[in-house]
């Protein structure tokens, strides 16, 4: 529609990422814009093409934040026009791809103004080809659909789950109620990824099955994302390492995957570090806390703790048990007043913290053995030493015991093998889709053993995970790897988790 005495309306596709996929087509209109009208998901490096002339106006909506409605959008978008402006109306992916771009036509229309439509890549086919997941396939995908999970009652779930692979967008928010729908028509076992930022430097990927997805995704919010399912997924493994995208600072762990063996309930923190290094994470809990067999021992020590000089706490197990009991005993921190306490690593001071309590000394080499290197003098000190029932630090105690001290190593909780290997890792662990493995204990190692003993044979599943690479937190853990794997490939620097993150990082590097 024209009208020479007016201005003319671009509603232009911003494709996704930056600068490198934008269409030509876009980039001539960006530059003669007088106007600008863009969206919240339009990536910044796209307004360095515009004038310095050009008005900016913000109209994306974002997280419940005030913004504008779409019949204020029209409005605008007409005004400008009206006045004889070259308006770009700049949306993500394409402008009629669920771009909400025919209420602004149809007021362009209904005013007379001239209008142009510049198309963009859509995340819905770009996100996939970034994922290395073809959304044909001559045997595993006759055709896709591309759908809209926000109202997921609207939508014929019936047919949906009957087409080999759907694209999803708008489907994190409610990726509880969205998965429930596809389980009613599709197997648990039907692949799944979600890929987020596509196409940016922040770009991150997750792959699992419709039934164990979930455990593996961080707990912070996933959008914006694209969502595939079906058996074209499976593709990714082998595509995604050889499309050598130019990614902008690029993560030293994108497309890397790692198997993360820490206690069910524990692994997040972990595991959310190497997301936010590029990797994609599956969790296998080689740890079950426990209490131990009597608190008879943990509680008498704790009604008598005036007797004590010292507390040591070498985990966070070990604090969080402590001051359960310690509540137990319907006492707090006060009661702990005439007590030094000691901890070894971050975390674990991180867990007293919780309780409003600093430690008295934290060895720097964040080694429980170091721990008798920086304490004054012990001769005929008290040390309550609340640990593992099953045992371990003997060295701890013994060197304690040489200097004079009397230590009570006391049960405050245990550390069991859980019953059986989470699935969806025994099913990467035998694809040999795990680039590292990563050991947080020597316990971690030695239940990771006994678990795939469970499954097969040694000989088998040593065979499985030849191709990954083991990772150490420290030198006790890497003498566990060294004793029943056979080898370590990198080992942290400094003994913490995050050291442990940045080691596996650097050995990519």
């Amino acid at each position: 529609m024209s009208n020479s005495n007016l201005g003319k309306a671009y509603i232009v596709g911003a494709g996704v990422g930056g600068l490198a996929h934008l269409t030509q087509r876009a980039k001539e209109v960006l530059e003669i814009a007088e106007v600008l009208i863009y969206d919240a998901l339009v990536d910044n490096s796209l307004l360095s093409l515009i004038p310095e002339t050009c008005d900016r106006l913000f109209v994306g909506k974002r997280g419940g934040q005030p913004s504008f409605n779409q019949a204020e959008i029209d409005r605008v978008l007409v005004k400008y026009v009206s006045q004889g402006k070259q308006v770009v109306r700049l949306k993500s992916g394409d402008p009629l791809i669920f771009g909400r771009a025919i209420s602004e036509l149809k007021a362009l229309h209904d005013r007379n103004c001239e209008f142009e439509l510049v198309p963009g890549i859509s995340s819905a086919i770009a996100a996939p080809l970034f994922a290395g997941i073809p959304l044909t396939d001559a045997s595993l995908s006759s055709c896709f659909a591309v759908l809209s999970a926000h109202d997921l009652a609207a939508l014929p779930w019936q047919a949906l789950n009957q087409l080999p692979t759907l694209v999803i967008l708008m489907g994190t928010a409610n990726l509880d109620s969205l998965i429930e729908r596809l389980l009613k028509g599709k197997s648990n076992q039907t692949a799944i990824a979600i890929i987020q930022w596509c196409g940016s430097a922040q770009q991150q990927i997750w792959t699992g099955t419709l039934e164990y997805i979930q455990s593996n995704l961080p707990k912070d919010s996933l959008s914006p994302a694209v969502i595939v399912v079906g058996e074209v997924v499976k593709n990714s493994a082998w595509i995604l390492p050889h499309l050598n995208l130019d990614l902008t600072k690029q993560k030293p762990l994108a497309y890397r995957t790692i198997l993360v063996t820490r206690a069910a309930g524990q692994s997040s923190s972990f595991a959310q570090a190497l997301q936010k290094l590029g990797a994609n994470t599956i969790e296998m809990p080689t740890l079950e806390i426990l209490p131990p067999k009597s608190w008879l021992l943990l509680d008498q020590a704790i009604a008598n703790l005036t007797q004590y000089n010292w507390l040591i706490l070498t985990s966070a197990n070990a604090v969080e048990s402590f001051f359960k009991r310690l509540n137990h005993a319907h006492k707090d921190s006060r009661s702990l007043s005439n007590l030094r306490i000691a901890v070894v690593g971050e975390k674990t001071a991180d867990s007293l913290k919780n309780y409003g309590i600093l430690p008295d000394l934290i060895p720097p080499k964040f080694i429980a053995d170091s721990l008798v290197e920086c304490l004054p003098d012990l001769n005929g000190k008290r040390i309550l030493f609340p640990r593992v029932e099953s045992g371990g630090r003997e060295v701890l105690i013994e060197q304690l015991g040489n200097k004079g001290a009397i230590v009570e190593a006391i049960a405050a909780y245990e550390s069991g093998c859980p019953e059986r290997i989470d699935p969806q890792a025994l099913g990467a662990i035998q694809a040999q889709t795990i680039d590292v493995i990563s050991f947080t204990s020597a316990k971690t190692v030695k239940h990771f053993c006994e678990l795939l003993d469970r499954v097969t044979d040694r000989e088998t599943w040593a065979n499985w995970i030849a191709p990954a690479k083991i990772a150490s937190i420290g030198t006790q853990t890497s003498i566990a790897c060294e004793q029943l794997l056979g080898r370590v490939d990198c080992e942290a620097e400094v003994f913490t988790l995050d050291g442990l993150a940045q080691a596996i990082a650097n050995f990519y590097v």
